[in-house]
């Protein structure tokens, strides 16, 4: 008999952990299935039918809007999926003012934070024996850390981005700073000068001292 839970098709990278995040916070129960992109789980046919994109994160709903099976791709997508379908206005709100001010701040992770740390983490952690030229790693910090200057400036006297609290929005950018920190990961802390950014770095602690967000960031994890 089929799962009546949410099939989570995940790794534990900053999209990933947006996910699985966001299914903790909301309660949701769901299997979580470790697709591993170093091995090509992404290309194999069951998950293309799940994800013809090829990418991580990616839900089957057993119950979608109608009732029926549903596949969601794009983690931007998802996250407004499952605050939509929880529906209760706790992780994206339902006053129309502050739902719309979480929507742009989850759109700035995926237009600017997302695209830009990742090649950040690219030029400056894995493609240093590929890449001599210097050019994209001043490129990439330089955006990066104008970035979370912007971020910065948004948590003035806030604990996270909207004023009715934690969102979408924080769990879709929070997961991008741990990484760019990490020392597993990017370990850019140097290079980014975090530490000029202290807003920045104690939001980053507050989103992870959240146990069903801590919880989520171990979801998929290699």
């Amino acid at each position: 008999m089929a799962s009546e839970k949410i099939q989570l098709y995940s790794l534990a990278t900053p999209n990933g952990i947006k996910v699985s995040v966001a299914l903790e916070e909301m309660g949701f129960e769901y299997d979580a299935h470790t697709i591993n992109i170093m091995k090509g789980d992404q290309f194999t046919p069951e998950f293309i039918a799940v994800n013809p994109n090829s990418k991580i994160p990616a839900i089957v709903d057993p119950n979608g809007p109608d009732g029926k099976p549903i596949n969601i791709m794009e983690s931007g997508a998802i996250l407004l999926y499952l605050a939509e379908k929880k529906g209760d206005g706790k992780f994206l709100s339902n006053d129309p003012r502050l739902k719309w001010e979480t929507i742009q701040w989850l759109f700035f992770q995926m237009g600017g934070i997302g695209p830009m740390f990742g090649q950040f983490g690219h030029f400056f952690k894995y493609a240093k024996e590929k890449c001599k030229d210097p050019y994209p790693v001043e490129r990439y910090t330089t955006e990066a850390k104008r970035l979370l200057g912007v971020l910065e400036a948004r948590l003035e006297g806030r604990d996270f981005l909207i004023d009715s609290g934690y969102s979408i929005a924080d769990m879709a950018i929070f997961p991008w700073i741990h990484c760019a920190k990490d020392k597993d990961r990017y370990n850019g802390g140097e290079q980014l000068e975090l530490s000029s950014f202290p807003k920045c770095m104690a939001y980053l602690e507050r989103c992870m001292a959240r146990p069903a967000t801590a919880k989520g960031m171990t979801v998929c994890k290699l």
